[in-house]
């Protein structure tokens, strides 16, 4: 698939040729003004650039360029003006992160070499971007799975809360999806240091010892505080530090954008206990909606139409040996001496299937599991059976 180029001005003449000059090198788009444009990038995906000329009635090009790159962080962003004012190329800078600043009028050999530039920049930044992805969640899967064994109902939870997750970033089209997932699997990792006991008696809404109530509080500093060590970690480290409280926000997109994070997460496991609860889906959303009406309108109705059940099919009993990936424990699964060892919602992971195989051969646990089957996996297990 290209690349594609939006470029963003009032005058359409300067539109029309843009996109004669350099539409036979790049893939390019036009809108007219800030509005239109950021229009464009959430209904057909982000761009690779953005060019945008600074000065447009309604919105300038500082504002459009400060939205992108918070609606779209990978998106190189370059400035286009006619006016050499140096207090507007240093907010220009500062506030939009702008890559290149390009006076007007621009020659095609220029704005050809700027436009190469910053296609190459953003294959840089799109590389490192999936590689931080793709490595930072297979080592937050390796955390997750020492979670679920040592403490199955903060695990439970976790996925619980990453699966509402995933929906509600989807339907808000927020930039970066996978860092609020990943802040709502290690939002209970601090609930290693913590009795089962103590994890179970506050799912169940029960009231704990003065003492056993500030070590639970202080769960997320302690899972804050082991992966701000990690590089590239610390703004969901920020997040899930602030998963009961509402943290502080300032101007600076960064700050936003963890505020936004831990505001979400914060909800998502209010939401999650509501629903443990037995409170239903409609009076929880209804619920917190009254109690935050100055969040994101569009999160409480991404939560309304949130399906926890949206990807599961049909509700069965499993022998274990019969489990496979991706399966949602649908009843708890306690030992011989009533410990928990899955919790309900759990997702099965090859690690858990071992686990469970483990103590089954020992007779700690019964030979069947009930499960959930995503759809996907329904389909694998009919077609291989």
């Amino acid at each position: 698939m290209s690349e594609k180029i939006l470029l963003v001005d009032d005058d359409s003449n300067i539109l029309s040729g843009y996109r004669r000059i350099l539409g036979r090198e790049f893939t390019v788009e036009t809108a007219q003004q800030g509005e239109q444009a950021l229009k464009l990038i959430a209904e057909t995906g982000p761009y690779a650039v953005v060019v945008a000329d600074m000065r447009m009635p309604g919105m300038d090009g500082i504002q459009l360029l400060s939205k992108v790159r918070t609606q779209s962080p990978n998106t190189v962003r370059v400035m286009l003006t006619g006016n050499a004012d140096m207090e507007t190329a240093v907010n220009a800078i500062n506030e939009g992160n702008i890559f290149r600043f390009l006076m007007k009028p621009c020659s095609k050999d220029i704005m050809a070499k700027t436009l190469t530039a910053a296609l190459v920049q953003h294959r840089l930044v799109t590389a490192e971007s999936q590689l931080l992805q793709e490595t930072l969640s297979g080592s937050i899967q390796v955390l997750t799975e020492v979670l679920s064994l040592v403490n199955p109902a903060a695990f439970g939870r976790a996925q619980r809360a990453r699966r509402y997750i995933h929906q509600i970033v989807a339907a808000m089209q927020l930039g970066n999806p996978w860092q609020y997932e990943v802040a709502a699997m290690m939002s209970q990792l601090g609930c290693v240091t913590l009795a089962p006991e103590t994890i179970a008696a506050v799912y169940n809404g029960e009231d704990l010892p003065e003492r056993e109530q500030e070590q639970y509080d202080a769960h997320p500093q302690v899972a804050s505080s082991l992966l701000s060590k990690i590089p590239r970690l610390e703004p969901i480290a920020r997040m899930i530090a602030h998963q009961h409280h509402s943290p502080p926000e300032n101007g600076d997109p960064d700050s936003q954008n963890v505020h936004m994070g831990a505001e979400i997460l914060r909800l998502t496991l209010a939401y999650e206990q509501l629903i443990h609860k037995g409170t239903s889906r409609t009076e929880a959303v209804h619920k917190l909606s009254q109690m935050n009406r100055g969040f994101s309108p569009g999160f409480f109705e991404a939560l309304i139409s949130l399906d926890p059940n949206a990807e599961e099919g049909e509700v069965r009993k499993c022998r274990i040996d019969q489990l496979v990936p991706g399966m949602i424990v649908q009843e708890e699964v306690r030992g011989a001496d009533k410990s928990l060892v899955v919790s309900k919602g759990q997702e099965v992971s090859p690690a858990l299937i071992l686990k469970l195989k483990n103590l089954r051969s020992r007779g700690v646990i019964a030979a069947d599991v009930t499960v959930s089957l995503l759809k996907s996996t329904l389909a694998f297990v009919k077609g291989a059976s």
